[in-house]
């Protein structure tokens, strides 16, 4: 090894422990929390829910105007265990929608814990999300009062 080299190599090492200790204070900043096994628990998801099954309509906008989704939801220890949506839309095209939605939902929810849905595109429907969101924070809201 050369004495050009030496030095390059140690300026290596040294910016490997930066990224290294970077990298760590990174992952302590989170807002994850470890429990007495070790396991990581994300704060954000601290709320807790009554088991039981509740129903809420969701608004949303779509070309159609404003349209509703009925979400009726089962949890379990926070967890979504069932799941219904029931489209409300008259309009034929903004129906159908609502109708890809429902049948997808189920796959996306399902085991979820449900402060962490996230839900955007199911069956192709996009707007639909909305109107479930919706619902969901009323069933929320619902569910932490019980």
């Amino acid at each position: 090894m050369t004495t050009t080299t030496t030095p390059r190599l140690i300026a290596l090492g040294f910016a490997g422990l930066g990224l290294t200790t970077a990298l760590a204070g990174c992952s302590a900043a989170t807002g994850n929390t470890g429990d007495e096994s070790g396991a990581t628990v994300d704060s954000e998801t601290s709320a807790e829910y009554a088991d039981g099954t509740y129903t809420a309509e969701g608004d949303y906008v779509s070309p159609a105007g404003p349209s509703k989704v009925s979400v009726e939801i089962t949890l379990a220890g926070d967890i979504v265990t069932g799941v219904t949506v029931t489209p409300e839309s008259t309009d034929s095209t903004a129906r159908g929608f609502q109708t890809q939605f429902a049948d997808g939902i189920g796959a996306v929810v399902e085991g979820e814990d449900i402060d962490t849905l996230a839900v955007s595109r199911v069956g192709g429907s996009s707007l639909t999300s909305g109107g479930f969101k919706d619902a969901i924070e009323k069933i929320k809201a619902e569910a932490a009062e019980s």
